[in-house]
């Protein structure tokens, strides 16, 4: 890995503690501790698999979409592991949209720092279908009949 990406890791800690602190520290009262481990463990999960994986080989709405599936997932899983009480659904619900909204932008940057073109992503709807057909329209018949 370059310096690009732990500068990229970083940043993306840091904007997901700014967000998860102001809706979940705030908001739902979980403690500064339980939020920057969230924000690391999802930082590192969404950089890895959202932004390496997936943004590299389709576009910003696709990546955006996963994110938020792994946002709303981690955050759930972690906000009911880590506190005691309140509603997690809901936390993790609002959480993972502000953070997808976050995201948007975020892949842009990304986009930009590690110079993917938009012509280098592979397309999902790519129908390259190779068929094979004849000029006869019916089987091969043996001369012994």
């Amino acid at each position: 890995m370059t310096i690009k990406h732990f500068s990229l890791i970083g940043l993306k800690i840091l904007l997901l503690l700014v967000v998860l602190y102001t809706i979940l520290g705030i908001g739902y009262d979980v403690s500064f501790g339980n939020v920057l481990f969230i924000s690391i463990v999802l930082g590192f999960s969404a950089y890895l698999f959202g932004d390496l994986l997936i943004l590299s080989r389709t576009n910003n709405t696709i990546a955006t979409a996963a994110d938020f599936g792994m946002a709303f997932v981690i955050i759930y899983l972690m906000t009911d592991g880590l506190t005691v009480g309140g509603n997690p659904f809901a936390a993790a619900l609002v959480s993972a949209v502000v953070v997808a909204i976050a995201e948007v932008i975020f892949h842009k940057y990304v986009a930009k720092k590690l110079e993917m073109n938009s012509d280098t992503f592979i397309p999902i709807n790519r129908t390259n279908y190779i068929t094979e057909s004849s000029d006869e329209l019916t089987p091969y018949k043996d001369e012994e009949d």
